[in-house]
């Protein structure tokens, strides 16, 4: 479903497939951001909200993950590369599933998003474009730099962590659950990915900037999108509720994304 749905994405669909897109989304989605959304804690205000993130993050990053840890201190180059291979079909379009989010929000929170996304694709400069930073990564892995080399195999997981960055940016019924999940993620990705830049250095890679580069520029990014969750609110006010429903479905996917990654590195290479 998760395959399906990521190649729908990446096409220009039919009305027939665009039904099949809200469809599939609705059982994916429908009723686990209605349960977030529902028992999301009552915030007085966004300082309260911004708190509780920050809180969240701290938590997250102390309390580690047996994945992330396989990842810096077991996984073999044959395994890194699988796990490299599995997020592919991320990292060879970076991004570019975030930009139809702009248009859906006030100028000035929208402006703040845009200039993330300025990095995300390199600021025109094709050479440091995240998306190259992997295709540099994978050429050295001596793997494709192919987008369909990684379409037919690939992990249900690793299609929904794309896919939901389509559904929060074109489809979600709220712009802030986008904002929740897009602020919740940069600010994760400075601890998150750590394992790949310890595995890449321990494994003798040297084209690591695809995750060096995040450590450095995302302290940046995740203070750019809580000014974004601040223009909005500025403009029209938060449902802090749906910022915080953001943030724990992001949480989630992305978790399992990495864990079933590093399962599959470990069967396929033990």
């Amino acid at each position: 479903m998760m395959r399906r749905l990521y190649q729908l994405n990446r096409s220009v669909p039919t009305a027939q497939e665009y039904a099949e897109i809200l469809d599939i989304e609705e059982k994916w989605l429908g009723q686990r951001i209605c349960e977030l959304t529902a028992s999301a804690p009552h915030f007085a205000s966004r300082t309260a909200l911004f708190t509780a993130m920050s809180e969240r993050l701290r938590d997250e990053e102390a309390a580690g993950s047996e994945a992330d840890a396989y990842i810096a201190e077991h996984a073999t180059l044959e395994q890194f590369k699988v796990i490299v291979g599995e997020f592919a079909v991320d990292g060879l379009v970076e991004s570019l599933s975030h930009l139809p989010i702009v248009p859906r929000l006030p100028h000035r929170a929208g402006m703040s998003v845009f200039r993330v996304l300025i990095d995300e694709l390199g600021c025109g400069n094709v050479e440091q474009a995240h998306s190259q930073l992997y295709r540099d990564l994978l050429t050295e892995l001596d793997m494709s730099t192919e987008l369909e080399s990684y379409l037919d195999d690939g992990n249900e997981e690793s299609y929904a962590y794309v896919n939901l960055f389509h559904w929060l940016a074109r489809r979600a019924p709220a712009p802030e659950t986008f904002l929740g999940a897009y602020a919740y993620f940069e600010s994760s990705v400075l601890f998150a990915f750590k394992c790949y830049a310890v595995a890449a250095k321990r494994l003798g890679i040297s084209h690591d900037k695809y995750y060096t580069e995040h450590l450095y520029i995302d302290d940046f990014h995740s203070k750019q999108m809580r000014t974004a969750l601040m223009e909005l609110d500025a403009e029209r006010g938060l449902d802090l509720a749906k910022v915080w429903a953001g943030v724990e479905l992001t949480s989630e996917v992305a978790a399992a994304a990495t864990v079933a990654a590093v399962a599959k590195a470990r069967e396929v290479a033990p």
